[in-house]
């Protein structure tokens, strides 16, 4: 099953296959994170959260453990589907696309584990900006958790096997034009299946020139999710904090 690399997002995030071969990520090191981050923030109990490109809402509903009013908010309605099974009264989730404004008002909102860049037309990327901006209260801040692409383009390993829940995954990756690669081979059920991956290779320069034309105000630069300061060369996260 060939996929088109179009929009590649909208057919891989939907398949069973995604989250199965990521489904050992590090949920601990998830939960720090938004431990770390909504004390930095010094988020109060109840403040209206929205998660862009929540996935299956592991962000959001530990979020919304911690009291927060959360909004989780993806393109894959498979995703959705299923992380509305834990929604309650001040929880939610609904299939939207981030590079438009959502119709709400949030303290925090929220793009995280390199949920950026996917877009094939470069203004995309500048409008999930201007959206996040205009979804945010006026006290309000916008945080993009994205890769250090430095560090990730040095630390690129080229290809890799992974057998997961008795699926082998053969994985290659990349950097071309701008965007790093990463192609999925795997066969389940006598049928042989091929995904591709393709984020741009957006460093912080780039970063601070959409916030320049989003009129949006660059406040913070963290390395990695204990919030230490980025390191150009040797932070393995870009987590910028905007409003």
């Amino acid at each position: 099953m060939l996929k088109d690399s179009t929009m590649w997002y909208a057919s891989w995030f939907d398949t069973p296959y995604y989250h199965i071969l990521y489904k050992d990520r590090g949920h601990e090191e998830a939960q720090q994170f938004m431990d770390n981050l909504s004390n930095y923030l010094n988020l109060e109990p109840g403040e209206k959260l929205l998660d862009l490109a929540c996935g299956k809402g592991r962000h959001s509903i530990y979020l919304n453990q911690l009291g927060y009013d959360v909004t989780g908010v993806d393109l894959s309605k498979n995703s959705i589907k299923y992380a509305s099974k834990f929604e309650n009264e001040t929880l939610r989730f609904r299939v939207h696309d981030m590079s438009k404004p959502y119709h709400e008002k949030f303290s925090g909102v929220f793009n995280l584990f390199t949920s950026f860049g996917y877009f094939e037309k470069e203004e995309c990327n500048l409008n999930t900006i201007k959206a996040i901006k205009s979804n945010l209260n006026e006290t309000g801040f916008g945080v993009i958790d994205f890769m250090n692409v430095e560090y990730v383009i040095d630390h690129l390993v080229p290809e890799e096997t992974k057998e997961v829940s008795g699926i082998t995954f053969h994985i290659k990756r990349y950097v071309e034009k701008g965007y790093i690669h990463k192609e999925i081979r795997f066969e389940d059920n006598n049928e042989d299946y091929f995904f591709t991956e393709k984020v741009k290779a957006i460093t912080l320069e780039d970063f601070k020139a959409y916030f320049s034309e989003a009129k949006a105000d660059l406040i913070d630069i963290f390395g990695n999710y204990q919030l230490q300061k980025f390191h150009k060369t040797n932070s393995s996260r870009l987590i910028l904090i905007f409003k």
